[in-house]
């Protein structure tokens, strides 16, 4: 019997280990809900609806090639030791994972496991990323290859090992998670992931490059595909085959003379993306501690010893006084998605403004993003929080943001209804009202609404000087050489950049 693992590659498209099990005996199709994943800090109702939304739909596909999905509950290897004491197990196939703490130490028990009882257990790549990486010189290239081997074409016909009792998918009740609070979130599957894929290559992405910076225009503009690559509901190979199609029929149509738009410009930024992709999630597979600790350990100590409970608080629950950061909050609350723009200025206030250490922060966002993937979201968080050492410093202003990316209000309004009737001049800092305009658009700062948690000028001016201090010592000029040689883009030959700060 060939056992394929399904964990975050929730789809039959494009699925090698599925096509390689298949063709080497009875297959069975296993998804385990993992106690030790269901519990962390970092899971939520909303991804357990996502994950059971979409392994519906591949156990509605497997029964239509003869087969079905086969649930468990309980601690890997545990399960498979029940399995196969019940059922043998001729060879285990899964997709490699670049996943937490918690799912790197549950591989390395199944990997004993294995071993230990000489059944074969084959993991096969589903993105670039590199496993035993030796240098980041040459990784893009690598990548390339990858992204152009053949797609796995799905089987005609599984044979199922009947035998085995098949479970069922369980609700949030039966793991002891309430119910999902969170509306309008992203729904699971294969089929919505091909469908969102489409609307983006063919309708809402021609504006892509000019409108995915604003949370007003992002949410039609950008491709969504974030939630459905995290969890495997499609794969990047497919992606990134259907983005070169397109790219082709465009470039084919401009060349007849048929006006074409942006759309060009904008999928050369997303494909471009879609390396970013890949090229963070690298650095946790090359090092898996980035979930933990700082990329660059000259900033060890900068804020672990100033965590200002209240300051997090505030942040987690929206009451910042700053309307951009909040309204942004609150749509993760209720939606769990938020275009890249405002979540790296989420990070930025937490990190600069209120001087939050990144680890609890990046957890507690982990939760609310239903595509939460480990290896962008802890890369990232260090890159938007400065302990990289390699790159820019970003302090982003909440009040030019409101500016730039939302000018009538329209984002903050929906989701900071208390802001409702404040004027569009006021609404980035609506503590500046006089007491009269408070009085006629009905929002008393301090009761309605807070005033803001800190001073924008003198939290910018006290993050930057010591950002700085820390950035002008030799050991941290040595230290952002070996961040880069590890870690940094080879598209840039002057990528370690030391003292280059901007306020966006």
């Amino acid at each position: 019997m060939q056992v394929v693992w399904f964990k975050r590659d929730l789809r039959l498209d494009d699925h090698w280990p599925l096509v390689n099990a298949v063709a080497n005996g009875p297959t069975l199709c296993l998804y385990v809900y993992e106690p030790e994943i269901i519990g962390s800090d970092e899971f939520d109702s909303s991804h357990l609806q996502f994950i059971n939304q979409s392994l519906s739909q591949l156990d509605h596909k497997l029964r239509a090639l003869n087969s079905r999905l086969t649930y468990r509950v309980g601690s890997m290897p545990d399960v498979l030791t029940a399995l196969h004491a019940k059922h043998p197990i001729t060879a285990l196939w899964s997709h490699q994972e670049t996943g937490n703490r918690i799912t790197y130490d549950r591989d390395l028990r199944v990997s004993k496991w294995s071993r230990d009882r000489q059944i074969p257990w084959r993991e096969i790549p589903q993105n670039g990323v590199v496993r035993r990486l030796k240098s980041r010189d040459g990784w893009a290239k690598q990548r390339t290859t990858f992204l152009k081997r053949p797609l796995a074409e799905m089987p005609s016909k599984i044979t199922h090992p009947s035998e085995v009792p098949a479970g069922s998918h369980k609700p949030p009740k039966a793991l002891g998670l309430p119910a999902t609070s969170k509306t309008e979130l992203q729904v699971g599957g294969e089929t919505h992931a091909l469908e969102t894929l489409n609307s983006f290559l063919t309708d809402r992405g021609q504006d892509y490059s000019s409108e995915m910076s604003s949370p007003v225009t992002a949410v039609d503009a950008c491709s969504r595909l974030s939630t459905y690559l995290a969890w495997g509901c499609i794969s990047m190979r497919r992606v990134v085959r259907e983005l070169q199609d397109r790219q082709g029929q465009l470039r084919e149509l401009r060349d007849t003379g048929e006006p074409v738009g942006g759309w060009l410009k904008s999928l050369r930024a997303f494909e471009s993306r879609l390396s970013w992709h890949c090229h963070f999630m690298q650095k946790l597979e090359d090092e898996p501690e980035l979930e933990f600790s700082n990329m660059s350990p000259v900033y060890d100590g900068l804020r672990e010893n100033e965590f200002d409970q209240r300051h997090f608080d505030a942040w987690c629950t929206a009451q910042t006084g700053y309307p951009m950061v909040d309204a942004c909050m609150r749509a993760l609350h209720q939606h769990s998605w938020i275009n890249f723009r405002m979540r790296a200025m989420l990070v930025s206030f937490a990190s600069y403004h209120l001087w939050l250490h990144w680890r609890p922060t990046a957890v507690y966002l982990a939760k609310h993003f239903l595509d939460f993937e480990p290896g962008i979201h802890y890369s990232q968080f260090q890159m938007q929080s400065g302990t990289t050492g390699i790159n820019a410093i970003r302090i982003y202003s909440p009040i030019k943001q409101v500016k730039d990316q939302d000018p009538t209000g329209k984002f903050i309004r929906h989701f900071v209804p208390e802001l409702a009737a404040v004027p569009d001049r006021k609404l980035a800092e609506p503590h500046k009202m006089s007491l009269a305009e408070q009085s006629r658009s009905g929002c008393q700062i301090g009761k309605d609404y807070p005033p803001p948690i800190v001073e924008h000028a003198a939290a910018y001016k006290a993050a930057k000087d010591r950002m700085f201090a820390v950035r002008k010592h030799a050991s941290a000029k040595v230290d952002a050489g070996r961040v880069f040689r590890k870690h940094g883009s080879r598209k840039r030959s002057n990528s370690v950049r030391n003292t280059r700060y901007s306020e966006t």
